[in-house]
């Protein structure tokens, strides 16, 4: 018990030194609650209506895996393509670096004009910001080889379909496990702006419905829980890195 406590003391003390600061500032200056809430009004709220955080974080989680997998898939047969051909591969570069580097914001409104103002606008916004760095991590990884194994393939006449699956492929795993690991957090955010800008439902709804009702303790709730989320796919990323690392290196 204690060697638990010491660990989340020398990990997490950070998180408590802002909490009791948040705490300590909003009882001395007397800032209206609407302004800044209290901690304990948060941690309040949370506890006392958790099926409101439930229903709508476990949507925004749902969307924001559902996207991340696609939009890795996505990337990844991309990058395949375009490291397939020099003509694919001038055509797909360019336009996955000039698509990408449009703000997520100013896709919505587009995207939701296309597939509706629901959930499927959700995923699509979540599917394009992973995108991107799928298609470059692992565009990277495939040209990324051992080296003298190309030419050692290429000796022994080996095809390129099986330098692709014996070689190429492989060689792009841990990049790929890198693009994973990057495109996790940003996963949930993107979700929760796609639901704050034209959701019903979400955190990102939830956030914008408690922030108009002047319900701060409950929009600083759903951050708090956005966080959580986001920190957990972080760190479930970062696991199964450094378990493919470990087995490929």
């Amino acid at each position: 018990m204690t060697k638990m406590l010491k660990t989340f003391v020398s990990r997490y003390w950070g998180v408590a030194g802002v909490l009791l600061f948040w705490q300590a500032w909003v009882t001395i200056t007397g800032v209206n609650s609407i302004v800044v809430p209290h901690p304990i009004d948060v941690a309040r709220d949370i506890v006392t209506e958790p099926g409101v955080y439930l229903s709508n974080g476990s949507q925004t989680l749902f969307l924001a895996a559902l996207g991340l997998v696609l939009g890795m898939a996505l990337g990844t047969l991309v990058a395949v393509l375009a490291w397939s051909s020099d003509i694919l591969s001038g055509i797909l570069t360019p336009l996955g670096l000039v698509f990408s580097s449009v703000p997520v914001v100013a896709l919505i409104p587009i995207i939701a004009r296309l597939f509706g103002y629901d959930v499927k606008t959700v995923l699509a916004i979540v599917v394009i910001i992973s995108f991107f760095p799928a298609f470059v991590f692992t565009s990277a990884g495939l040209k990324t080889l051992p080296a003298g194994s190309d030419d050692l393939f290429r000796v022994f006449g080996a095809s390129r379909w099986t330098r692709f699956v014996r070689l190429v492929l492989p060689s792009a795993v841990p990049n790929w496990m890198i693009a994973f690991r990057l495109a996790a957090p940003p996963a949930v955010l993107s979700a929760m702006v796609a639901e704050f800008l034209m959701g019903t439902s979400g955190l990102g709804y939830l956030f914008r419905s408690a922030a108009s009702n002047f319900q701060t303790d409950r929009a600083f709730g759903t951050s708090v829980v956005a966080t959580i989320i986001s920190v957990i796919c972080f760190g479930l990323a970062l696991s199964a890195e450094r378990a493919v690392l470990k087995r490929w290196t």
